[in-house]
């Protein structure tokens, strides 16, 4: 279990002050400019020392992508971009930093956009979070009224400036390469990689797109040092974690815990139990809306870490975002709502997703009913496999994802539904 001392988010919950005085008293921005003052190459290697994965779904190694930025401006500026975007369904920590502990991500962005050479640096904050944009605005200003940002930040002989961007509640957006065309003023569609954002990102500069927590860890882990981080969670696997668990759990909540934590030690400690107990769990998606779901009986002693549920449980960590089901959830109704969100967010540029999207949809309407054919449920298997890998960006997979993890593990419901429904029967053809 996580001693408090370890806790990196120390105002978690709100119960404290958010000003800068509150987090100053609480140990941040302390010694800033001597971390700066250790130079670019020290931070990125103590980053990639500590282990930091990205927390915003993909788990890229933090340290690593920093240092894929140009090290010799050549005549351009670089940018640190954060994304804020938190709209994947079920996700909810980046939230309660942002109005609880923002100071922790605003020292974060000095230091990242110091370690890859940007004086500018931009938050993309979801387009539903009002609240979030005030606090986070005010820790801003209060930061620029006590000389921690702007000319000679925080004293560190740096100048940086740092900006929020409201977006408009597109899910898209928080695609990497989607945010950096709506943060230009464009339509927030993804572009296609290569060049990566480290080559030509926001207006053709390099930039690197950083998720909020893992830019909100950075000063924590530059102070207490990359081996006291790494000593938590298994080998790659490495530090604390935010997990947002929600659903039919006695305590929904938002609490930090070290990696590879065990799903049944996350739910006991912090969450209450499960609700009606442990053999009333039916399924649980692990990592936020676009990881397949996971049978209850196989997630008990899942170890909760990025490669345990990726090879173990054919899952994914995602951004932990854990969504408990228990045996009054209709399962096939949960994942044909998931598909209606996909369908209405897919941006429509490549047709792989902009068709199958809602093709898949419409098959996952008809399962629902159980108004289909067996031989179906293969077909609609085959359909997310032409669609995953096959689009610009991921979105493709996140629609796909969650029908596999249906049909691996709950296909005999599937079938048990059809079998049930005899009548009124519609071909696949039909499916309008």
């Amino acid at each position: 279990m996580l001693k408090d001392q370890d806790r990196i988010f120390t105002n978690l919950y709100g119960m404290h002050d958010r000003t800068l005085a509150g987090a100053k008293a609480r140990g941040h921005w302390d010694g800033t400019a001597g971390i700066v003052a250790k130079g670019r190459d020290w931070i990125v290697e103590q980053m990639k020392a500590s282990g930091l994965r990205g927390r915003g779904g993909a788990g890229f190694p933090t340290g690593l992508k920093w240092s894929f930025m140009p090290k010799e401006s050549d005549g351009r500026p670089s940018y640190l971009v954060v994304n804020a975007d938190e709209s994947e369904p079920g996700t909810c920590k980046d939230r309660e930093i942002m109005r609880h502990d923002p100071h922790t991500l605003i020292e974060g962005c000095l230091i990242a956009s110091f370690a890859m050479n940007a004086h500018t640096c931009y938050i993309y904050l979801r387009g539903e979070y009002i609240r979030e944009r005030e606090a986070l605005q005010a820790a801003i200003d209060e930061a620029y009224d006590a000389g921690l940002l702007g000319k000679n930040a925080a004293g560190s002989g740096w100048d940086f400036d740092l900006f929020l961007h409201h977006g408009a509640g597109a899910y898209i957006c928080g695609e990497e390469t989607a945010l950096l065309e709506s943060l230009e003023g464009k339509k927030g569609m993804p572009r296609m990689k290569p060049p990566f954002p480290a080559g030509a990102g926001l207006y053709g500069c390099p930039t690197t797109v950083n998720n909020v927590e893992s830019i909100a860890v950075v000063p924590t882990i530059l102070r207490r040092g990359p081996d006291w981080f790494a000593g938590f969670g298994r080998p790659n696997n490495a530090g604390t974690k935010l997990f947002a668990i929600s659903g039919h759990v006695n305590n929904p909540c938002v609490v930090e815990e070290a990696m590879s934590i065990s799903f049944e030690e996350l739910i006991e400690r912090h969450c209450g139990g499960i609700r009606g107990g442990w053999d009333n769990l039916l399924a649980v998606i692990p990592g936020g809306s676009s990881v397949p779901c996971v049978r209850g009986e196989n997630m008990k002693d899942a170890v909760m870490d990025f490669d345990y549920l990726r090879n173990d449980l054919q899952s994914g960590l995602g951004t932990a975002a854990v969504i408990v089901m228990d045996k009054s959830t209709d399962i096939i109704k949960a994942i044909w709502r998931l598909s209606k969100f996909y369908k209405h967010e897919s941006c429509g540029q490549c047709t792989p997703c902009r068709e199958g999207t809602g093709w898949m949809m419409r098959v996952m309407d008809r399962l629902v009913r159980g108004e289909a054919e067996i031989e179906e449920i293969d077909m609609l298997f085959d359909v997310t496999k032409q669609v995953e890998g096959h689009t610009i960006c991921a979105l493709g997979d996140a629609a796909a994802w969650p029908i596999q993890g249906l049909i691996r593990n709950f296909r005999d419901e599937i079938e048990d539904r059809i079998k049930a429904q005899k009548t009124g029967r519609i071909g696949a053809m039909a499916a309008e």
